[in-house]
């Protein structure tokens, strides 16, 4: 995060009017994540065959990697965007409710880890990378909707 974030700084003021919207950035965030999920699907295959095989860290150094171009996306732009299009005198209380709204994320993905348990990690990734990336997908096609309402 520390190292990445003047780049991900210096890259959007670089593009200039060809900086992606905020809901393209919202779905670059979501696309990152799916293929960071990607990434950890041959070290899962490994890591279950049965041979005693021993996985890298490097699989999970570049899974967090991935994962940290789309924090980069997501974070600094959501809390940009709340402070950009709230009403003034309730800016305050829509940064708690964008918080919030992590930390009920973050409760759902606990719950839904618990189903998990005794899935093979191959379709663990597999099927998580599968959700984040049709959400990427339905998220690009609401890209120019959401620009509008937004204006």
């Amino acid at each position: 995060m520390i190292l990445l974030a003047p780049v991900f700084a210096w890259l959007w003021v670089r593009l200039g009017p060809r900086e992606p919207s905020v809901p393209a950035k919202f779905a670059f965030g979501v696309l990152f994540m799916g293929l960071a999920f990607l990434v950890l699907r041959p070290a899962g295959a490994a890591a279950q065959s049965g041979a005693g095989v021993r996985v890298s860290p490097w699989w999970l150094i570049a899974s967090y990697a991935v994962s940290e171009l789309g924090e980069l996306c997501l974070s600094p732009v959501g809390l940009s965007v709340v402070t950009r299009l709230a009403p003034v005198r309730i800016v305050g209380l829509m940064m708690g409710v964008w918080f919030l709204s992590n930390a009920f994320g973050n409760k759902v993905a606990g719950w839904a880890a618990g189903f998990f348990g005794t899935m093979p990690l191959v379709t663990l990734f597999s099927v998580v990378a599968g959700v984040l990336l049709i959400a990427a997908v339905v998220m690009f096609a609401l890209v120019t909707p959401i620009r509008r309402l937004m204006d």
